[in-house]
């Protein structure tokens, strides 16, 4: 028996777009929709009270991805963007599940996995948290697409950490950065993946680190495409919003959420608390 296709037609096109991640990191994923999807409401959860979900147990993420889920289900989001490598590598099949086909659900894996299995890569480089990592899943998905291609995975639990505590430019990341890019893993690589929504606030300093020499992805914009598309096939897309709507939820208050969210959006956000 085939797979049902899924039925999205009980969704209104007025409806939000639901993110969420494990802190600031989705924010990039965030400003990537405010981008290129300028009429689209959106609602953001960012689990800080939980973060980084690369140090915790596989259970422990999907435990918190389906409350977050229903939370964002409660505020009749149209569709959920799991902005977080680390929920993607580790409750992906289990939100789909828990949602149980009642709005789409888009990762931030897969797309990127897709996009550059079918472009001219060779040697790819991943870094991403641990539970990313060990979940193996950005190798799996590639090597799906295209087993020709050589993946090497990296763990990088500093760099988190690092950023949500606002060192940004700051000779600690350059230290971090410079550390895990040296690494033997990732010797011999022609294009590396930022595995985890936090890392493109370090593109700069990733990007000095190899010149011209290594190509990085840019994800956020490769999954918001793919968010699109989807919304798109479903007659989601909203054409028309003079005043688009942007709510942030955070588990526990951070500084360095607002300091990012002010620098992505041109002003201070107002943050509503949601605990877990």
């Amino acid at each position: 028996m085939k797979n049902k296709k899924p039925d999205f037609s009980h969704l209104s096109p007025n409806q939000p777009i639901g993110i969420f991640d494990s802190g600031a990191g989705g924010l990039t994923v965030a400003k990537e929709i405010k981008r290129l999807l300028p009429n689209e409401d959106f609602i953001y959860f960012g689990d800080t009270k939980h973060l980084p979900y690369g140090e915790k147990s596989k259970e422990a993420i999907v435990g918190y991805s389906t409350q977050i889920a229903d939370f964002l289900l409660s505020k009749n989001c149209k569709a959920i963007v799991i902005a977080c490598n680390s929920a993607t590598a580790n409750a992906l099949k289990e939100v789909q599940d828990w949602v149980a086909g009642h709005v789409p659900v888009i990762d931030v894996i897969n797309p990127v996995a897709e996009k550059v299995a079918y472009e001219i890569h060779n040697n790819v480089g991943v870094i991403a948290t641990k539970a990313t990592v060990n979940s193996g899943l950005y190798k799996k998905s590639i090597r799906k697409h295209n087993k020709f291609i050589k993946v090497d995975e990296l763990a990088t639990p500093l760099l988190v950490p690092a950023i949500e505590e606002g060192f940004k430019n700051h000779p600690i990341t350059h230290a971090i950065v410079y550390n895990y890019l040296s690494n033997s893993k990732l010797k011999n690589i022609e294009t590396l993946i930022l595995g985890c929504t936090h890392y493109p606030l370090l593109i700069d300093e990733i990007k000095q680190y190899y010149g011209n020499r290594v190509r990085v992805i840019d994800s956020p914009n490769i999954v918001v495409n793919q968010l699109q598309m989807i919304l798109d096939k479903h007659h989601l897309l909203r054409e028309n919003n003079s005043k688009p709507t942007y709510r942030f939820y955070l588990s526990d208050k951070t500084k360095n959420f607002e300091k990012i969210s002010k620098k992505f959006f041109g002003k201070a956000v107002e943050v509503e608390m949601k605990l877990l």
